[in-house]
């Protein structure tokens, strides 16, 4: 049913969605992309699911966009670029508004996209050894379509912080900075998620979805306006010059020509 993840639910209607792709360190493709909006969708309407757990397959949660996908933007015209970019914003939100509880439980690396998919989560926990980073601006590129869930969970003062710079951090930076509600020893990762869902297997379903709803509509704004403004932004980067220099000078295994020698 599914290439890039695995879902698979108990008899207590909490379900296991998985990124599959541990060769690719859990990279999002189209594919990808494509089956998480389905996945979502499918959770949302199923009244057995009474919580999610999203984690990866592997030594990695997510390492970002797929190198084969960056590749397809590099030459894609502005039409298909757009439509790319907002099928990952839609993929997003979908799961930013997934009418059940979603725990993430991150291992190994976040990267990019990896931290837009900690961002929508309820409640985020990480491995001791996550190292995470919105790597974007290496590239010529930004934290576009991830952008407002990133900002919401962390705050406009905290994502000034890692937003920009592109550098890497360790779980406890995370856990400072909002990304993460807590970190724990790797062996003890799925038990934590565990026990965040648990208390919800002692609630109304309806109240959850509700209260979800609700504290949506009272946080940063988030609908269609601000998602295609992102978007935007971010075909405007894939047009610039700097975007080609770093993609191209990735995929060269060289240095983009802002990195000074020495």
């Amino acid at each position: 049913m599914f290439e890039t993840i695995t879902i698979a639910c108990d008899d207590r209607g909490v379900a296991t969605l998985m990124l599959n792709r541990a060769e690719k360190h859990n990279a999002m493709s189209a594919v990808m992309i494509a089956e998480l909006t389905r996945a979502a969708e499918q959770l949302g309407a199923d009244p057995a699911v009474r919580a999610v757990i999203l984690t990866g397959a592997g030594k990695s949660f997510c390492a970002g966009g797929d190198l084969g996908w960056m590749q397809d933007q590099m030459v894609a015209d502005p039409e298909t670029r757009f439509i790319e970019a907002r099928k990952l914003a839609l993929a997003l939100q979908a799961l930013n508004t997934l009418p059940k509880p979603l725990i993430g439980a991150l291992q190994g690396n976040a990267f990019g996209g990896g931290v837009g998919l900690a961002s929508v989560c309820d409640v985020t926990l990480g491995a001791d050894h996550l190292k995470m980073g919105l790597t974007e601006t290496r590239l010529g590129l930004i934290p576009a379509t991830i952008g407002p869930y990133v900002i919401a969970r962390m705050g406009e003062a905290r994502a000034r912080r890692v937003f920009m710079s592109a550098r890497l951090f360790d779980a406890a930076e995370a856990v400072e900075l909002g990304l993460l509600a807590r970190a724990v020893p790797a062996a003890d990762l799925m038990a934590a998620a565990e026990a965040e869902v648990l208390p919800y297997l002692s609630c109304a379903p309806g109240a959850v979805a509700a209260a979800k709803r609700l504290t949506r509509t009272l946080g940063p704004r988030i609908d269609a306006e601000v998602i295609d403004h992102t978007i935007h932004a971010l075909v405007a980067c894939w047009e610039g010059e700097e975007a080609k220099e770093g993609i191209g000078a990735f995929f060269a295994k060289r240095k983009p020509g802002w990195i000074a020698d020495g």
